[in-house]
């Protein structure tokens, strides 16, 4: 009977490959090897969503995962963790797939599964919120990075509901995360930033013109959102990425914030492809190690935050303290921000 019901499960509810293509999804994107590379992404999502639902075993859920090429399997462990959240919630509160799976195999890929949390959060109603994100107590980065759930909540929504969330610009109504409501719409735009990515198949240009076209109070937490994806995800090569940048006008800054925490996620996960080393110093102006360790020393404990300033804001202040110093080292190393 347990087989039967994963796989009724994974017939319900998992998106097949075509939905989340950015053909299906209507986007203004004109395939190339690029955006091949990007549509990867959510592929692999699917990927680890639809084991996630459908095995009985946690071992053989990491067995499949283990499978996965290292580029890709940090998002696959997100599809996983999504799926996790959603029959911990099915089973009324009492589950804990989501904990095992993070505290064990998922904790390289900590801040991608944060984002798959967010996934599930877009397909739960709002009172199961309060029982989401799991206890990870001695887990890294808990609970001050767990803002990445509403990331990828806000992500979710964009990228599934683009017309009502991105054309149209709708907000949603916010909820008190880590006693933060008033941050929660913040967080919920850095997410909306990276879908902006995908959305425009990596295209710098377009993507620094969808955000323009968003009220100007939204616009430095969407870019900082894109320059996480730009460096996380890959999909531009070098001089498009100095088009970001100089698109980003008075926001360059936040787009080397997004940059950060990117590398430092990348960094974490044991995995650094190429092509987040070579955006990051495109779009930071520092080597890898050097972003790791400025992402290191600026960390806010958890217990410094205030619901007006959650220590993850006050951590991403710090860091983009650096990049706004009038002796900000990145400026000789980059000369598209030395225009900020």
């Amino acid at each position: 009977m347990a087989p039967l019901l994963g796989t009724l499960r994974r017939l319900a509810l998992t998106p097949s490959f075509a939905k989340v293509s950015f053909r299906k999804r209507g986007f203004p994107v004109e395939a190339n090897a690029a955006t091949v590379r990007l549509e990867a992404i959510p592929q692999a999502v699917v990927c680890g969503f639809e084991w996630g639902i459908e095995v009985r075993r946690q071992c053989e859920l990491e067995q499949r995962l283990a499978l996965v090429h290292d580029e890709v399997r940090g998002f696959a462990y997100e599809g996983a963790a999504m799926a996790y959240t959603i029959r911990d919630a099915m089973a009324a509160g009492r589950g804990h797939r989501a904990r095992d799976l993070l505290m064990g195999s998922g904790q390289p890929h900590i801040f991608l599964t944060y984002i798959g949390i967010g996934f599930a959060m877009s397909h739960l109603p709002r009172p199961l919120w309060r029982n989401v994100m799991p206890d990870l107590a001695g887990s890294a980065f808990y609970p001050t990075m767990s803002w990445f759930a509403v990331d990828g909540y806000g992500f979710d929504l964009a990228y599934f509901k683009t017309r009502k969330w991105v054309e149209r610009q709708r907000i949603p109504k916010p909820y008190p995360w880590d006693d933060s409501p008033g941050y929660f719409l913040r967080a919920v735009d850095f997410g909306i930033g990276r879908a902006l990515w995908f959305i425009h198949g990596g295209d710098p240009e377009a993507t620094v013109a969808a955000v323009r076209r968003f009220a100007p109070r939204r616009q430095a937490d969407l870019f900082s959102g894109v320059g996480l994806a730009a460096v996380f995800a890959g999909g531009c090569e070098a001089e498009g990425l100095g088009v970001l940048l100089d698109g980003a006008g008075e926001h360059r800054a936040e787009v080397a914030l997004g940059a950060v925490l990117a590398v430092k996620g990348r960094h974490f996960s044991g995995h650094v492809p190429g092509h987040t080393e070579a955006a990051a110093k495109v779009l930071t102006g520092l080597a890898v190690e050097q972003v790791v360790d400025l992402a290191d020393r600026t960390e806010v404990p958890h217990r410094d935050g205030t619901p007006e300033q959650p220590a993850y804001e006050q951590w991403r202040r710090r860091i983009r303290e650096h990049f706004t110093a009038p002796a900000a080292p990145v400026a000789d190393a980059n000369p598209h921000l030395e225009r900020s």
